[in-house]
Formats: structure tokens, sequence, C-alpha cells
């Protein structure tokens, strides 16, 4: 068997519990997992830590997930890195505008499990 780099992954996430379970979820998936709790942070993390993708909610506190999506894409280092942005913004403006933006996908996170998310990431990634 082929030795396999592992995926890193940023997920921005401001509610520890549910950074708790998606970690521990991805975790259990053999991803490695990053975790910030706030828009700012999540942007440094990503300078810093380069991840292969980035799961970003949008309702953040210090900086919006759209406003670090924004500036993803801006950087030169980071703007082919995909990003998923997982939230609870439903509506379909708010899925426009981040698809717009450039995010790979946008879930909803009431709408997915876990295990769906981890789907996700690997059709992004295309791993399986």
């Amino acid at each position: 068997m082929e030795d396999k780099k592992q995926v890193n992954i940023l997920l921005v996430e401001d509610d520890a519990f549910l950074a708790n379970i998606y970690k521990t979820k991805f975790e259990m998936e053999g991803f490695k997992v990053s975790v910030s709790e706030n828009g700012e942070e999540g942007l440094k993390d990503a300078k810093k830590k380069k991840p292969d993708i980035i799961l970003l909610d949008i309702l953040l506190p210090k900086m919006d997930g759209y406003t670090v999506l924004h500036n993803l894409k801006q950087d030169a280092e980071l703007k082919n890195v995909p990003v998923i942005l997982l939230t609870n913004l439903g509506q379909k403006d708010d899925v426009e505008k981040g698809l717009e933006m450039g995010a790979a996908d946008y879930l909803i996170k009431a709408h997915f499990k876990p295990s769906e998310t981890v789907a996700k990431v690997r059709k992004v990634l295309n791993i399986n």
C-alpha cells in the first residue's frame, strides 16, 4: 500500500462543541485537523499552516467567514486552497455569495452529518 500524505484540514469554527465533533470525526477518518476559534485566527493559521482544505464558518467573532474567504482568495499562496463553507446560514443569497466568492462548496451544518461532511471533503480533494 502506498504511503499517502496526511491531509491537513483547517477548521474555522467558534462553537467549541461542534468543532470538537468535526475534529474527532475527521481524525477518526485519518485527517489531521487544526481548529481556529475566530476569523482572524483562522486567516493567520491558514497562512502559517498552509492546509490542504479549509472548513470555514461564516458567523465568526473578530472577522466573518466572507471576509476570511475574500482574504484567502486574494493571497497568492492560499488562493488555490479549497474552502468549504460550513455554516448555519442557509439563505439562497448566502449560498450564492459564498460560491461566487470562490468557495468550493457550501454546507449547511443542520443538513449534513459530520460523516457527510467528510465525504464532501474527500470529493473536493478528489480522494476516496
